[in-house]
């Protein structure tokens, strides 16, 4: 099969590079890291396999990285083999069912925020302002605000395009006629509405390791 069938671009997802799911038995999240860019790294040279990342997911995606204390050669080999690029905002057009779709979600999640706020404030009302068991400074009034944030936050932006970075992702993805790669759910959930295809991180380690096998040994070529 010629090498060309195998070129296509990806739009990566700060998720790809965090999920555990990616990571074999006993290694690290930098030995994994490490690996798939290498992977990514030998996908480019004999494959022509290109990968992006919007400069907003770039930024993402370092801070995370540094907050986990990863090494320079992590870095190193991100800014090597995965391409930097603004998305076109300006030349992207988006249907405006998507835009529709999306004022309609929002609309819907609002009223699910309400109801989760109500029922926090009776809760609040009912509970003794004392010092939980096994606490020596959280209260049951501060046990019911900590719930709400989390339902509060599971009702308004699980599932749902609630930052720039995804933003920015589905609009360079669309621009390239690239996949999207990500674990995110709500991410997967809009490539259907912005029409682009995608795979789930976890699979693709093995995916471009499928590819490189296609790759005749004697003429292959690696980062070593």
């Amino acid at each position: 099969m010629s090498v060309d069938a195998f070129k296509q671009r990806f739009v990566l997802d700060t998720s790809l590079f965090l999920t555990e799911e990616i990571r074999r038995d006993g290694e690290s999240l930098e030995d994994a890291v490490l690996r798939l860019l290498e992977l990514i790294a030998n996908a480019r040279l004999n494959l022509g396999i290109s990968c992006y990342v919007p400069p907003t997911i770039h930024d993402e995606l370092t801070t995370m990285l540094e907050a986990r204390g990863v090494s320079e050669e992590v870095y190193s080999k991100l800014n090597t083999w995965v391409i930097r690029k603004h998305p076109d905002r300006y030349a992207v057009s988006i249907p405006a069912n998507v835009v529709y779709s999306f004022v309609d979600e929002m609309s819907g999640r609002v009223d699910r925020g309400l109801r989760v706020s109500e029922k926090a404030v009776r809760r609040a009302e009912d509970s003794a302002d004392e010092l939980l068991e096994d606490h020596d400074h959280k209260t049951e009034v501060d046990a019911v605000i900590s719930e709400l944030r989390e339902k509060y936050r599971d009702a308004m932006r699980t599932g749902v395009l609630d930052s720039r970075e995804d933003f920015d992702l589905l609009i360079l993805a669309r621009e390239l006629e690239a996949g999207v790669v990500t674990e995110d759910r709500g991410i997967i959930d809009w490539t259907e509405d912005f029409g682009l295809r995608y795979i789930r991180g976890r699979e693709f380690p093995d995916l471009l390791e499928q590819y490189l096998t296609a790759v005749d040994s004697d003429s292959k070529r690696t980062i070593d």
